[in-house]
């Protein structure tokens, strides 16, 4: 069987690095350009994966596009894999495929289908995600499940530590699915039928926080856009601040003010403890790390000691 791997985002690269490690044919990697991958969050160096494992790598923009379509055709394949990608595979790249294409979406499908929804399932403060396996068909996320894995959501995730697990599971259940797959099966169940709507795409310009939100969700917002997202921000002292992290202090210890004001300083022996809370329309939350445009980071005690308090964060530019 030769297989083709099409990739360039994180959560395939435990995979990859297994499935090469235990000799399956991987006729070629299928990539980025530096360029288009320069623009993606969460993209992994793949060309270093393909020397170290002397498989050939081939960088491509679009993968429905006429250099695509020639590499894929020279390779002359049985089966792909599609592990961390954000363009669809037309039916003109699928076809090159004799069995078919393997693709993985970071959630319980049908549930959370379309863009991002590893950080719409924290924006959202949803409590278990998951990953499923699916053959690639036309419809979005809609072809049948070959795999799922859940994944529980806790207080203490973020997108990066969700990501990680999604990326085992796709080793996982890849690992378990080839020896079948050389056997002759094909497993394959039909999605069940759901109303809900795709998942939009999410843009750096989305990540503005409101102030005026219950302070729980400002702080899902901020740990599910944080690294490697562009990040969650605010406007500050006339800057624009990304926020990196920030916790979630009790409701109760707020008093009565306005969302965004300054309410003091965190002070503490333990460096990443110390921080600056922030009032919200309900609540408060801590804020950890700051960057601002010309790349100053302030954290730990340098963050709290800031004289900032009855100060406010405002909305918009």
């Amino acid at each position: 069987m030769r297989i083709g791997w099409i990739g360039f985002h994180m959560e395939g690269v435990p995979a990859l690095r297994e499935v090469l490690g235990q000799g399956y044919p991987v006729m070629g990697i299928v990539t980025l350009t530096q360029h288009a991958a320069d623009r993606r969050s969460g993209a992994a160096d793949y060309t270093s994966i393909g020397r170290e494992f002397c498989v050939p790598v081939f960088e491509v923009d679009d993968i429905n596009g006429e250099v695509a379509l020639g590499v894929l055709s020279e390779l002359d394949l049985d089966l792909g894999f599609c592990i961390g990608w954000t363009q669809l595979i037309g039916s003109a790249a699928r076809d090159l495929f004799r069995i078919g294409v393997v693709g993985a979406h970071a959630s319980l499908l049908p549930h959370n289908r379309g863009r991002a929804p590893v950080n719409w399932t924290l924006i959202r403060g949803e409590k278990e995600t998951g990953n499923t396996l699916q053959w690639l068909g036309d419809s979005v996320d809609g072809g049948d499940v070959i795999d799922q894995r859940r994944i529980p959501v806790t207080p203490y995730d973020t997108c990066e530590s969700i990501y990680e697990r999604v990326a085992e599971s796709n080793r996982d259940m890849i690992l378990e699915l080839l020896p079948r797959l050389l056997n002759g099966e094909r497993p394959a169940t039909p999605q069940v039928h759901s109303d809900e709507e795709l998942l939009p795409r999410r843009r750096p310009a989305d990540g503005e926080v409101d102030w005026s939100a219950d302070s729980s969700r400002v702080y899902d917002f901020v740990r599910a856009l944080t690294r490697p997202y562009p990040g969650a921000f605010g406007w500050f002292d006339e800057r624009r601040w990304t926020i990196w992290s920030c916790s979630l202090p009790p409701t109760a210890m707020t008093a009565e003010g306005k969302p965004g004001d300054v309410i003091g300083a965190v002070v503490s022996p333990v460096d990443g403890a110390c921080g600056q809370t922030v009032r919200c329309g309900q609540g408060a939350i801590t804020l950890l790390e700051l960057e601002d445009e010309s790349g100053l980071v302030l954290k730990g005690r340098e963050l709290s000691d800031q004289r900032w308090q009855g100060r406010r964060w405002r909305d918009g530019a």
